[in-house]
């Protein structure tokens, strides 16, 4: 169910298993200043979760920030029609078969703007992570790059946790870090993350920053520097 965080910022999350693994994943919310939803990282829509959304208003963008968090995209197309895709860079040659997915539009440009910023994360080829700033409610929005997992449920679940260095602490985990490529491209990246003035991170994986969050994620980000 959608679960609000601010007037202008909700998330809701799904969890489910990969590789048998059980994970959770956090579709994030945005109310634009004209009404209109945006989508980021969707989850599966149930008929409840739609008709929470329809209350807050129509869907108009739906985006996939990265070649990795695209699982249910055609799930959430097929919910709302209406929608725009877009998709992080090189996805569309990943899912061909997705009609009408669209490239991201330069930020300044973006429908969504100014409310929304984003800027591709280099040097991590693989993901290609885009970083999201939604400037009302100074919420920074990430997926994979930094992880948190503090509501691990199964053993394997938190072995997981550990084995990567995100068990009930904010890190980049060890399998993002060992796909940088290029650490030149990923130092930019994180100047440009840090240089937004955010007081808020949601996290994909699994859990939400409300205190020190600038600071802690200057910190995790040092081990992709």
């Amino acid at each position: 169910m959608l679960h609000r965080i601010t007037d202008q910022l909700w998330h809701a999350q799904h969890r489910f298993h990969v590789n048998g693994l059980a994970v959770s994943s956090r579709m994030s919310v945005v109310q634009l200043p004209g009404g209109q939803l945006w989508l980021h990282s969707p989850v599966p829509i149930s008929a409840a979760l739609r008709a929470q959304l329809c209350e807050l208003g129509e869907v108009r963008y739906i985006v996939a920030p990265s070649k990795t968090h695209h699982l249910f995209l055609a799930d959430c197309a097929a919910a709302f029609p209406q929608a725009q895709l877009f998709g992080a860079p090189g996805l569309r040659a990943k899912r061909p078969e997705l009609a009408g997915l669209q490239e991201l539009p330069e930020p300044a440009a973006a429908p969504w703007a100014p409310a929304l910023d984003w800027a591709l994360f280099e040097g991590i080829p693989y993901a290609n992570e885009t970083v999201w700033f939604h400037r009302p409610s100074a919420s920074l929005i990430l997926t994979d790059l930094l992880q948190c997992w503090q509501h691990a449920g199964s053993w394997q679940a938190r072995l997981y946790a550990r084995l990567t260095g995100v068990h009930r602490q904010l890190a980049a985990p060890r399998t993002v870090r060992a796909l940088v490529r290029d650490r030149a491209a990923a130092r930019r990246s994180i100047e440009r993350l840090l240089a937004w003035p955010f007081e808020r991170v949601l996290l994909a994986h699994d859990a939400t920053l409300e205190q020190d969050a600038h600071a802690s994620v200057a910190r995790a980000l040092r081990a992709l520097a």
